[in-house]
């Protein structure tokens, strides 16, 4: 060993350390494959999966030590800059090394929850860390507990060996040390660039299954979460990850699938904008969506799935069901950003989060207020969470009720009060309003069924023990869903409102597809004095909602939503999917999905056994997902999604 680190002379703490975190990585990724062999086996990944890890590994050690495996051969000598030099390198291999643990120890739980690697979203909650924090402390304990606790202790060793790799050091000869970082820059340059292409090495280039959880078990964590930080900043420009087309195109494009004519269209500025009459024409109706959270089709009786869903059953019986409706995604921005604003999704934040959309963009609250609508938002934790608070006030919501509002609730969970607490501050509100004579917009929306999925007891016959699943929760979510709706229909206001009860997204997205599309299948049902009871069974999307709202509740205007009213025309036949990085647009059972950096892939959606397969697809299929996706990003960018009140 002494004549190894004599050998190796300054480089020997950096190669030490990088050879101890390929050794740590490396088992890690063989500990996850191995808990998910069933899906590593289906894709026949083994060996992709750890040859292509050692190479990511490889990748990610280059850009964190590369440069301080320079700084060893020019810095390292037996002078006050060379001290100060080793202990700074001390510091950054104990940090750098710590940082790659933690992510890996935090990775089960993660994947656990979201079938993915630490990603963006990892970066999101810790925006929220008082939530989160309650989260993880209520139905993940252990963890919270554990990965801590193993880190501090991991510190204290990493601390000390790196101690004990930088005493002693013999320093290159200075005849020499031009020679040797000319060879490390080299080395550690084709290390981190891993490829001779045009590009570099991204996690596209490595993936290799149809399986997205197996493609991101080859990336390590640390590497995972950091370039879904760097892809974050250029969010305005997010989805020429796909592809590129000429921006005239892509209006041609998407306005052919739309299916109106040019004339509809009536501003150069604003591309998308239409007029829309109503068809109702009688007087404007109040307009409620409730928003539930993670309630997906899996947990509703009348659509297939288990049988926890009595009230909403027995709802759908009464009103206009949506058999065949599908999420543009994954999260509850993402459910908000559809049914609130009607825009496309993109592979970057939902608008809710991103900077240029905190004002100025287009919403239906916006819409409904210059109408003269009193607009609200109604939920029962902290309005800041999500950036909800800011996007709602800065596009035309002008009351946001939040958990500081309630007085004496019955119970209190992490993500706040609970769904029946939620649906009396609702009710109360909505009977104020009412008796104003002031017709009212509210988006209301629920938090019980939500990790770590803590209700009030005696409440439901619970379905499984222990008491807090996941599918007890939603039982729960639906039992106060009944509760809401036995108040309204006794209230005043509801001969004057139209309702809407809609998932913002699936709980658990997961599965061995590119795009899980069973898992992006959601109820929506319309209710209110004198819609009629209807099963409906056209392919749609949530961003088909909100104009069909507005036309339901007797609302005509302008506004540049591209979703379809579904009073009026036959069948849109389509529905668009964001799954991290991947989107799906679905026409029949014909899917094109878009991946970064390749080529479109064509499959055949098989409902019955829930399956991608793969087919080859139209073109013009790829084009117009390929054009969706870039209006979307460019319209963001350009900040051309607005009304022309909001242009003014």
């Amino acid at each position: 060993m002494l004549n190894l680190k004599k050998y190796l002379g300054s480089l020997y703490p950096v190669l030490c350390f990088t050879f101890i975190n390929l050794i740590l990585l490396s088992l890690s990724r063989l500990g996850l494959a191995v808990w998910q062999r069933e899906r590593v086996s289906a894709v026949d990944g083994w060996a992709e999966l750890l040859i292509q890890g050692v190479r990511i590994d490889i990748v990610a050690l280059c850009w964190l030590f590369g440069i301080f495996a320079l700084l060893s051969v020019l810095l390292v000598s037996e002078n006050g800059v060379g001290r100060a030099y080793l202990w700074l390198l001390r510091v950054v291999l104990t940090a750098g090394s710590v940082f790659i643990l933690f992510m890996e120890l935090a990775t089960p739980e993660f994947i656990e929850t979201y079938d993915f690697r630490p990603n963006r979203l990892f970066i999101e909650y810790l925006v929220n860390p008082k939530e989160v924090f309650t989260m993880l402390a209520n139905g993940h304990l252990f963890a919270l507990i554990a990965v801590p606790l193993v880190t501090a202790l991991v510190t204290w060793i990493y601390w000390r060996l790196a101690k004990k790799v930088t005493e002693g050091l013999t320093p290159f000869r200075w005849r020499y040390r031009p020679f040797i970082a000319l060879l490390v820059i080299a080395v550690a340059f084709i290390g981190a660039r891993s490829s001779l292409q045009h590009r570099g090495i991204n996690p596209a280039m490595v993936a290799f299954s149809s399986d997205p959880l197996v493609n991101s078990l080859v990336l390590n964590s640390g590497y995972s979460l950091l370039y879904a930080a760097q892809q974050m900043k250029d969010e305005d420009k997010s989805s020429e990850i796909y592809g590129k087309m000429p921006f005239d195109e892509v209006l041609k494009t998407i306005k052919a699938a739309r299916g109106r004519a040019d004339s509809d269209y009536i501003s150069h500025d604003i591309p998308t904008l239409t007029y829309n009459q109503a068809s109702y024409q009688g007087k404007p109706k109040n307009i409620v969506i409730i928003l539930e959270e993670s309630l997906g089709a899996q947990f509703i009786g009348s659509l297939g799935g288990k049988p926890l869903s009595p009230h909403f059953d027995q709802l759908a019986q009464q009103g206009w069901l949506f058999e065949n409706l599908y999420a543009t995604g994954t999260r509850s921005v993402r459910g908000i950003e559809a049914v609130t604003t009607g825009f496309t999704p993109t592979p970057a934040r939902a608008v809710v989060k991103l900077s240029g959309s905190q004002n100025g963009f287009f919403s239906i609250a916006e819409l409904l207020k210059q109408q003269g609508y009193h607009t609200s938002f109604i939920y029962g934790g902290e309005k800041h969470f999500d950036n909800m608070a800011s996007f709602f006030y800065g596009n035309g919501f002008q009351t946001i009720i939040d958990q500081s509002d309630y007085k004496n609730p019955k119970f209190v969970a992490t993500w706040g009060m609970s769904d029946e607490d939620l649906f009396d501050k609702a009710n109360e509100k909505f009977s104020e309003w009412q008796n104003s004579g002031q017709p009212f917009f509210s988006l209301v929306f629920t938090s019980s069924n939500h990790d770590p999925f803590e209700f009030p007891d005696n409440k439901i016959e619970l379905y499984e023990q222990p008491k807090q699943t996941r599918n007890n929760a939603a039982k729960y979510a639906d039992f106060a869903l009944g509760y809401f709706f036995e108040m309204a229909k006794k209230s005043d206001y509801w001969q004057d409102t139209i309702f809407l009860v809609v998932a913002d997204h699936d709980s658990r997205v997961s599965g061995a597809s590119l795009v899980p599309i069973q898992h992006f299948h959601i109820p929506a049902l319309i209710l209110g004095e004198g819609i009629q009871a209807r099963r409906d069974p056209r392919l749609t999307s949530q961003i088909d909602l909100p104009t069909t709202l507005l036309s339901l509740a007797g609302v005509s205007g302008e506004y540049p939503m591209l979703g379809y009213d579904l009073m009026q025309e036959d069948n849109p036949n389509r529905a668009l999917m964001q799954f991290d990085k991947a989107m799906a647009y679905m026409q029949g059972d014909q899917v094109a999905i878009l991946q970064p950096n390749s080529e479109a892939k064509g499959f055949r959606y098989d409902k019955a056994s829930q399956t991608l397969v793969p087919t080859e697809v139209d073109p013009e299929l790829k084009q117009t997902a390929l054009a969706y996706a870039l209006w979307a990003s460019y319209s963001y960018k350009n900040r051309l999604y607005k009304s022309n009140e909001q242009a003014k």
